[in-house]
C-alpha cells in the first residue's frame, strides 16, 4: 500500500470532493522518491550524489565571528518580522541589485524568513484568504517544479495547476496557452527563474507579461529567484523591475542558501505587496518559525558583501565549463542561463528512472529523475519523464569525476 501524503490526508479530512490522483502525490519529495528507486542497489563505485541542490563551496569568512558577536541573542525570542536593519539591508540591495524604479521601503515591504522553503509554502495559505473567495480555486505552478509550491497549493486547499515547461516553450510557462476561465479562479501562480531544475532566465517582457496578468485577473505572483545570482553571462531580471514603482500583487522570494552558499543558516526573505505581506505576517505571527537574530546579523552582512557572491559565481563558471569540455553536445546539453544544474535528456538511454538505476548502480552517482521533480499532465505525459538533473555542488575534482563517470556509463 502506498505511503499517505500527510497534505493529502488532511484534505481529505477537511475537504470534499476527494482530490485527484495528482492532487494526492503533488507534495511527496522527490529525494524520498529516489531513495526508494535506489533502495537495495549496491554501486560498484564510490558514491558522489549529485541530487540535492546543497551547494559545497566554502562559507563566508565573516559567518563564524558574527554568531559569537550575537551569540547572547539566542536567549531571546526574535520578532516575526525581523530586525529593523535586515530590512534595511535587504531594501538597500534589492535597490542595487534590480535597479529598481523606486527604493523598497524596509518596514513595510520586507519580511524575513527561515528559508524560503516555508516561506513557499504558507505564501499560498496567506494568499488563499487574502486574494478571496474564487470558484474552484487554483494554483498555478510550473512543471517541473520546487515540491513547495504543490504542498502550498494543496496545503491553501486550491487544486494546483501543473503548466508544462518544456524546450518548446523555452523550459517557462506558457503565458499565451493560459484561457481565461482558467486565470479567473487562479489565486496565485508560482514562477521560478532561474528555473528549477532548467536553469531557464524569464526575460523582462516575460514578467512584465505576467505581472499584467495577475493585475488584471486579481491574483498574486509568487517568484522564487533563489537561483538569482547563479548565472553565466547577463544577471536575471526580477519580479520586482517588472511590478515598477508599484508592487502590486507581486512578491519575491529570496534565500542566502545558494547566493552565499549558506543552506544551514535558514534565512531568506519575502518582498513586494505590502496589503498582501501585512497579511501574510498577520499568519506568520501565529503559525511561522521566527529566525533568530544571529542568524540575520549574519544576513546583514552577506547582503552587505558581493565579493563571496563573486566568488561562488566563478566556482560554478569553472564546473560548467568543465560540463562543456566533458559531456558536450551530449544529452541534450546547452549550458544553463542561470542556476547550477544540468537538465540533460536520457529519453534514448532508457528515461529518468531507468537511467538513475544504472548510473547508481554502475557509477555510484546518485541523481534526481525528471519524472519525480514533475507531474502527469492531463494527456498522461510527463515534462520531466525523459531527463534527469544533476546538481553541480562539488568541487571541480568532484565534479569532473562525476562528469566523466557518467560519460563512460552512457556512452
Amino acid at each position: 500500500m502506498r505511503r499517505a501524503d500527510p497534505l493529502f490526508v488532511m484534505y481529505r479530512m477537511t475537504s470534499e470532493p476527494a482530490p485527484s490522483p495528482v492532487r494526492a502525490t503533488g507534495s511527496r519529495s522527490p529525494f524520498v522518491r529516489t531513495r526508494e528507486l535506489l533502495d537495495g542497489i549496491l554501486p560498484a563505485k564510490s558514491a558522489i550524489s549529485l541530487a540535492v541542490g546543497e551547494p559545497q563551496h566554502p562559507i563566508p569568512p565573516f559567518v563564524g565571528k558574527i554568531i559569537a558577536e550575537h551569540v547572547n541573542e539566542f536567549g531571546r525570542y526574535p520578532a516575526n518580522k525581523g530586525l529593523d536593519e535586515f530590512g534595511r539591508a535587504v531594501g538597500l540591495w534589492l535597490n542595487r541589485r534590480f535597479a529598481l524604479e523606486r527604493e523598497v521601503d524596509p518596514g513595510s515591504e520586507v519580511l524575513v524568513l527561515n528559508g524560503t522553503r516555508e516561506g513557499l509554502f504558507l505564501a499560498a495559505l496567506a494568499a488563499k484568504n487574502f486574494v478571496g473567495p474564487r470558484a474552484r480555486p487554483v494554483m498555478l505552478i510550473p512543471n517541473p517544479f520546487y515540491a513547495a509550491y504543490a504542498a502550498g497549493a494543496i496545503g491553501a486547499d486550491c487544486e494546483p495547476v501543473y503548466l508544462p515547461t518544456t524546450r518548446a516553450t523555452g523550459f517557462l510557462p506558457d503565458l499565451d496557452a493560459l484561457d481565461e476561465a482558467l486565470l479567473k479562479r487562479t489565486v496565485a501562480f508560482y514562477i521560478a527563474s532561474p528555473s528549477n531544475p532548467q536553469g531557464a532566465v524569464a526575460d523582462r517582457a516575460y514578467l512584465e507579461k505576467l505581472t499584467a496578468l495577475a493585475r488584471r485577473f486579481g491574483f498574486l505572483v509568487f517568484s522564487d529567484e533563489c537561483y538569482c545570482e547563479i548565472y553565466s553571462d547577463r544577471p536575471p531580471a526580477g519580479m520586482l523591475q517588472a511590478a515598477g514603482r508599484d508592487f502590486t500583487n507581486v512578491a519575491v522570494f529570496h534565500s542566502l542558501s545558494k547566493r552565499s552558499s549558506l543552506p544551514g543558516l535558514r534565512v531568506g526573505f519575502v518582498a513586494g505587496d505590502r496589503k498582501y505581506l501585512a497579511a501574510y505576517l498577520e499568519l506568520r505571527n501565529v503559525a511561522a518559525p521566527m529566525v533568530p537574530t544571529p542568524m540575520q546579523h549574519v544576513a546583514i552582512a552577506a547582503y552587505n558583501d558581493e565579493a563571496h557572491v563573486e566568488e561562488n559565481r566563478r566556482r560554478y563558471r569553472e564546473k560548467f565549463d568543465l560540463a562543456d569540455q566533458i559531456i558536450g553536445d551530449r544529452y541534450g546539453y546547452r549550458r544553463p542561463a542561470g542556476g547550477f544544474f544540468l537538465w540533460l535528456d536520457v529519453a534514448a538511454q532508457g528515461g529518468s528512472e531507468v537511467v538513475t538505476r544504472r548510473l547508481w548502480r554502475e557509477a555510484g552517482l546518485r541523481v534526481v529523475p525528471g519524472r519525480y521533480l514533475a507531474r502527469e499532465q492531463e494527456d498522461g505525459s510527463n515534462p520531466g519523464a525523459d531527463y534527469i538533473r544533476v546538481a553541480m555542488v562539488h568541487d571541480n575534482a568532484i565534479t569532473a569525476e562525476a562528469m566523466h563517470r557518467l560519460v563512460a556509463v552512457l556512452g
